[in-house]
């Protein structure tokens, strides 16, 4: 598999990550297996998808439990990226910035990985009762006790949520000013944001900010948490757990307008092949946006893995680029 580089340092990774957070966290608890995600973490691994996205929130924390597994068997072949920030509380999930936090929760999360190092360590959500450089800075004294290598900042949700629409990046202005901050206290390694072709809303200000200064940007929900795969048919319905349950991208008339988005990939797909899928161009399609984005879609199966791995393979066409640059806006966006 292509590798890219992660940043303005040595770090690469393959062009294709492994989101692990569905193998125990956000989508249909019935779904989960524990055999199946050790097999679903070393299929990604023998195909050159060695980005394992985790974070000690995903569980709580068996996430981390289940990718320290296969670490103990294959350290030395895994980029390993973790997250710190966010904890569950006892009715939702709480920010947790404070450097003593910090601190303890990164040597949890390295015993329940079973390693001695994390490669990327990412603040998954800015605490807004903590200064931004305070969580920063205890992260980066992580770096220099040898704890981590390079340190990431999440931006999930940022461009999906209040007041972002296709055409608008309002929802990234906040963070690239935080990110202008912490990059005073430590350099940015990579940044963790959305990005897919049901929303782009990324690619307009962050991407080009991130090229700017040699940042690597981790392609979250590259599928449109699955809806881009074209599995999922409108009314379907989903688990009380899951999180698509409340999403207004997965209520019965969303997914029925937004099928011709599916549509659309599907017809690109044709053109590379029989067995190439529309999941396959939809990462591409995130592939495309830059060298240094790196898509990391979530696979809880390992013929899914396999098949977001071999997406590598598939180059879009100016003229299919700018076909999907053409679609209308995803309908379901948050009010």
């Amino acid at each position: 598999m292509e590798r890219r580089a992660i940043g303005a340092g040595p770090l690469t990774v393959g062009a294709i990550g492994l989101g692990c957070m569905p193998m125990s966290w956000a989508y249909a608890p019935s779904r989960r297996r524990g055999e199946e995600s050790l097999r679903t973490v070393h299929t990604a691994l023998d195909l050159g998808a060695n980005l394992l996205d985790t974070a000690d929130l995903y569980g709580p924390f068996t996430n981390e439990l289940v990718v320290g597994r296969v670490l103990r068997e294959r350290r030395a072949e895994a980029f390993v990226s973790a997250k710190v920030g966010l904890r569950a509380g006892e009715q939702h999930v709480v920010a947790d910035g404070r450097p003593g936090y910090v601190r303890r929760a990164c040597d949890a999360s390295l015993r329940r990985l079973r390693t001695d190092v994390i490669d990327l360590y990412q603040l998954h959500r800015v605490d807004p009762d903590v200064p931004v450089e305070e969580t920063w800075g205890a992260m980066a004294e992580l770096v220099g006790a040898g704890k981590v290598r390079a340190l990431g900042f999440c931006a999930l949700g940022a461009g999906a949520g209040p007041g972002a629409g296709r055409r608008g990046d309002r929802g990234y202005r906040s963070t690239v000013r935080q990110l202008e901050r912490v990059q005073q206290v430590f350099p940015v390694t990579a940044v963790q944001a959305e990005l897919s072709v049901w929303s782009p809303e990324a690619a307009w200000q962050l991407l080009p900010w991130c090229a700017a200064r040699g940042v690597g940007v981790l392609a979250a929900m590259p599928l449109g948490s699955g809806f881009l795969t074209g599995t999922l048919t409108p009314g379907q319905g989903f688990e009380d757990a899951d999180v698509r349950a409340r999403h207004p991208r997965f209520t019965a008339h969303a997914m029925a307008s937004n099928q011709v988005l599916v549509a659309a990939l599907r017809r690109v797909a044709l053109r590379h092949g029989p067995e190439v899928t529309a999941a396959q161009v939809a990462l591409a399609w995130v592939l495309a946006q830059g060298p240094h984005v790196v898509p990391v879609p979530g696979a809880e199966r390992a013929h899914w893995a396999a098949e977001n791995a071999r997406a590598a393979e598939v180059r879009l066409t100016a003229g299919e680029l700018a076909e999907i640059a053409a679609l209308p806006a995803a309908v379901g966006a948050w009010d």
